[in-house]
């Protein structure tokens, strides 16, 4: 066994969820731990800094152990959603206690409770065994628009190793551990109208709203013909629509000025085969249209593997389970449309991710770590 102090999922998760990384901020410290426990591991680390969209240092780890290529990648993000609204009375968000069969924590659940299980499992293993290399991938802010991923698919050495040698994929985003073979993708658009700002009873001001209310009614109309025509729909989703969600926000302190500036966002969640470029299309002709501010703001293609693939029906025999399944969630496995035997399986489930009491059970993790290892050995031990 290649570390025995880190055998136990629990024990790693909870020393993983005392490292605050919510999005907004820089996951260096919790990558400084991922690393550590990566080298104690005797994996080689590949660690990539960045700066995200807002100026701030990033980090991704990226490890590998066992010779050659090909083998098994198992692909986690290390930054969590806020925590302002943390529910739980006895113990803050960072603060991971064990109670009722379950861990609580910021993170537990999504993903650091499954990051704790592949370390687990790989640490049960004989190095001297393995004869095709595992790595273990840590990303940042899989929460806000998978800057990680995209950084380390243009960056990674790693990566383009994997993607050489096809590599099989395993993002480790909680599924109760289920097979998941397909899951949406998502974009997101922000539309600007700007405006003047004056007081209403004057002629001075100019209505940012205005020139958006035109722009609003064609989303809606694209927000309907989603919902209705049988081209936008996929019935092995559930929901089998894209989710065309639109928000909207002018940011006015008063009633009466005239707003300086108005704001849509449409994000929506495309499945496998269905043309987003059209989409997108539309809405930047409906911009243009009335001289509105176009931004992109994100763009990841659905995942979609192949559920007949020999992959998958190996997972699926090693799991117990009898099918693989499709979720509507994203994961950072939209920006890994190069690895073409891929799929989704972790300990946990969505419905604890996000909330404001998240947890994972023991009963998960145990599983989890169990079932990894024995992924691993049928595809990298001898």
């Amino acid at each position: 066994m290649l570390s025995a102090l880190m055998s136990d999922p629990t024990e790693n998760a909870s020393r993983l969820v005392a490292v605050p990384s919510v999005s907004s901020q820089s996951n260096l410290p919790v990558s400084d731990v991922v690393e550590s426990m990566l080298s104690e591991l005797g994996f080689t680390v590949e660690r990539q800094e960045f700066l995200d969209p807002h100026g701030v240092r990033k980090a991704n780890v990226i490890g590998k152990i066992g010779p050659g290529t090909g083998g098994v990648a198992y692909f986690s993000h290390t930054d969590v959603v806020p925590v302002d609204s943390w529910s739980v009375a006895q113990h803050g968000p960072f603060e991971p206690r064990v109670r009722d069969g379950r861990l609580y924590g910021r993170g537990s659940c999504d993903m650091k409770g499954s990051i704790a299980t592949a370390m687990a499992a790989v640490s049960r293993l004989d190095p001297n065994q393995l004869v095709q290399p595992i790595y273990i991938v840590c990303t940042a802010d899989e929460e806000v628009g998978f800057h990680g991923a995209r950084h380390m698919v243009e960056n990674s050495t790693f990566y383009r190793e994997m993607v050489a040698s096809q590599s099989r994929a395993i993002i480790g985003e909680p599924t109760e551990l289920n097979v998941v073979h397909a899951h949406k993708g998502i974009y997101g658009i922000r539309v600007t109208s700007h405006g003047k700002a004056a007081h209403s009873s004057t002629r001075d001001g100019v209505n940012a709203n205005l020139a958006m209310i035109p722009f609003l009614a064609e989303m809606k109309a694209i927000h309907d013909e989603t919902r209705n025509e049988p081209r936008w729909q996929n019935d092995q989703f559930d929901p089998p629509w894209i989710n065309w969600n639109i928000g909207i926000n002018d940011l006015n302190c008063a009633v009466n000025i005239t707003p300086p500036i108005s704001i849509c966002t449409v994000y929506f969640r495309p499945m496998p085969g269905q043309n987003t470029e059209e989409l997108l299309s539309r809405c930047r002709a409906a911009a243009d249209r009335q001289g509105l501010e176009f931004k992109l703001e994100c763009a990841g293609a659905p995942l979609s593997g192949d559920a007949n693939s020999e992959f998958v029906r190996e997972t699926l025999k090693l799991s117990g389970a009898t099918r693989s399944k499709t979720v509507c969630y994203g994961t950072d496995g939209v920006m890994f449309g190069e690895l073409k035997q891929i799929l989704v399986l972790g300990p946990g489930s969505i419905e604890q991710a996000h909330r404001d009491d998240e947890w994972i059970s023991l009963e998960q993790l145990k599983k989890g770590a169990n079932l990894y290892e024995q992924l691993f050995r049928r595809w990298c031990v001898q």
